[in-house]
């Protein structure tokens, strides 16, 4: 199998081989040395003045913009004729990354260079993109998206938000409020969501904060990410130029949708990086402080914990970067058949929205996971202002809401991976015809011959095909009526979602096998062992949950059986791996993997 044959959603029904997925592990020098500046950055310029950004001082907050412009940091992924570096989107996820390790900053800056400025350079035109992105790549305007409304959350399409187009035909006339908008307080350039006249959908429009009627809120109180801008914006009257349109009349929730697609996949390696920095603060921590005589990082109760997070980190990690290069792979094969690049990078990232949405749910409950785990190292001092860990917890949280929240586009996962398999971009139906036959014959449990790898393919085959036979029943059941089972869809999600991670993982740990010596990779094969073992019973029970909201008799315990079938794994002494994961960590004195 040769590259860019897998589509989006596709590793449902697909082999993957190790040799076509991109691993972090193979960042060539120019991306360790951009992902370099971005750290250096965060540690001289950003951690010395964060508790300064929390208290809403809107004038550093946009020093630190100009000073990240003029590094370049925001625009890696901005092409060279409009003063960015043109790097590819697996860059630009390794710079959202480390980015992701300065606390609220890293909220400023995700905002300005995804939701900010990429839907002026994928749908605007050149003069657009002249006038604005040069400027928003340099610093010199800073950007934001004003999709959001009182009444409008998940239901964005349902804003109020009016433009009416003037007698003279110039100008938009723009009414409406817009809220939650990140950056709002120091932007100079809004991308604004409105309906024209009695349109059923919206239009975009680009703004400038300047203009008269556009009237900016003060700085919200959060929980968390208090040094980002978080402000309600009002638009009395707001003569928006008809050449400030954004793409064409009625495109707007479109564009929306691509924008979030993009935003959820930088939100998950965002989340990455600052998972990354509590592990290492929690590592360092437990490495100091003493109890009873000892180091804390001697109890294995500890240990658990580090190696814990450090497995979900890897497994994230591996799914985002997989994700990130088959974009970047399916933009390549578009600009080669013809398609302008432009074009070819939203529809990459649209045939990935499904991969993109699982990346957003996976990281942020990973991030919340180690913030959580992270305070609990601390103890008591966790809980106190003074230490990093109480302000990641605090800010953790919100990415579970962010570019869609996580309900949202667990759904999204489901429905977007059916809707491709009624328009037959998918084959689900075949593959899920042959488990229902599969569950009428003799058990295949393997050859006793297997080898590691072999071993492992075969439990995650088995996850999806326990994963085809839930959804392939309920979709016999429930037909187009299935989008009202949510806690249905929202088994079949997670039972997607950690098949995903686990096969993602596996692949990069065959990759590794290639590339470093035994004992390095006996390590990497704990975390693939660990979780793998954990999340075959989590797969058991989402998939019996689901199975005994609908089905009945006969139906009922052919699948019981099957889910058990397809669910088994051997037993894995994940006491001792842990340690092991743990030991490496803690001498190292930080997040080894």
């Amino acid at each position: 199998m040769s590259k860019n044959t897998i589509k989006g959603g596709e590793f449902l029904v697909k082999e993957t081989l190790a040799d076509d997925v991109f691993i972090p592990e193979e960042f060539n020098e120019e991306q360790r040395m951009m992902a370099q500046t971005c750290r250096d950055f965060t540690e001289t310029q950003v951690y010395p003045v964060v508790d300064q950004l929390d208290k809403h001082d809107r004038e550093l907050l946009t020093k630190l913009m100009k000073d990240a412009g003029e590094l370049g940091i925001l625009g890696v992924s901005v092409p060279e004729e409009y003063e960015g570096f043109g790097q590819n989107f697996v860059t630009s996820m390794l710079t959202a990354e480390e980015m992701g390790r300065a606390f609220s900053f890293a909220v400023a800056y995700s905002a300005h260079t995804g939701i900010g400025t990429l839907p002026i350079l994928y749908f605007g035109n050149k003069e657009q993109k002249q006038k604005y992105v040069s400027k928003l790549a340099t610093g010199e305007y800073i950007g934001a998206y004003c999709l959001t409304e009182p009444d409008a959350g998940s239901d964005a399409n349902s804003g109020k938000s009016k433009a009416e187009l003037t007698e003279d035909g110039k100008f938009y006339k723009l009414n409406g409020v817009k809220m939650w908008i990140t950056n709002g307080g120091v932007a100079d350039v809004l991308i604004v969501f409105a309906k024209i006249g009695d349109d059923k959908n919206l239009s975009a429009f680009i703004v400038e904060s300047k203009w008269d009627g556009v009237q900016i809120g003060a700085d919200e109180e959060k929980m968390g990410i208090k040094g980002s801008s978080t402000v309600q914006i009002y638009f009395n009257d707001v003569m928006v130029p008809v050449e400030n349109l954004l793409g064409e009349r009625n495109q707007g929730f479109k564009i929306a949708l691509y924008v979030l697609n993009l935003g959820r996949i930088k939100l998950g390696a965002a989340v990455l990086g600052g998972s990354k920095s509590i592990v290492n603060n929690a590592v360092n921590y437990a490495n100091e402080r003493k109890q009873f005589g000892q180091k804390i990082s001697s109890f294995t109760a500890i240990q658990h914990k580090l190696a814990e997070m450090a497995i979900q980190i890897f497994a994230g990690e591996s799914l985002t970067y997989r994700a990130s290069q088959n974009i970047d792979d399916e933009i390549k094969a578009l600009v080669a058949g013809g398609m302008d690049k432009d074009k070819a990078y939203i529809e990459g990232i649209r045939q990935f929205a499904i991969e993109a949405s699982i990346a957003k749910v996976f990281d942020s409950e990973v991030l919340d996971y180690v913030a959580d785990e992270g305070v609990q190292i601390y103890g008591g001092m966790g809980y106190s202002a003074e230490t990093p860990v109480e302000k990641a917890y605090r800010d953790a949280r919100i990415n579970r809401i962010f570019e869609g929240t996580n309900e949202i586009n667990r759904l999204v996962v489901v429905g977007e991976t059916l809707k491709r398999a009624f328009k037959g971009e998918i084959n689900l139906m075949g593959p899920a015809q042959e488990v229902a036959k599969e569950l009428m014959g003799i058990p295949d449990f393997g050859s006793p011959s297997m080898d590691y790898f072999e071993e492992k393919k075969k439990y995650i085959q088995n996850f999806k095909k326990a994963i085809l036979m839930v959804s392939g029943a309920a979709l016999q059941k429930f037909g187009a009526k299935l989008d009202q089972e949510q806690e249905l869809i929202f088994n079949a999600a997670n039972m997607i979602m950690w098949t995903y991670a686990a096969e993602s993982m596996m692949l990069r740990v065959e990759k590794l096998s290639k590339m470093v010596d035994e004992n390095k990779l006996a390590l990497y094969k704990d975390m693939l062992d660990v979780f793998v073992y954990d999340i075959a019973f989590k797969i058991y029970k989402q998939g019996i949950d689901g199975i005994h909201s609908f089905a009945e008799g006969d139906e009922k315990m052919g699948m019981l059986m099957g889910m058990k079938r397809f669910t088994k794994v051997e037993g894995v002494n994940v006491v001792a791996a842990r340690r092991r994961i743990a030991a490496r960590m803690i001498e190292d004195n930080k997040y080894s993997f």
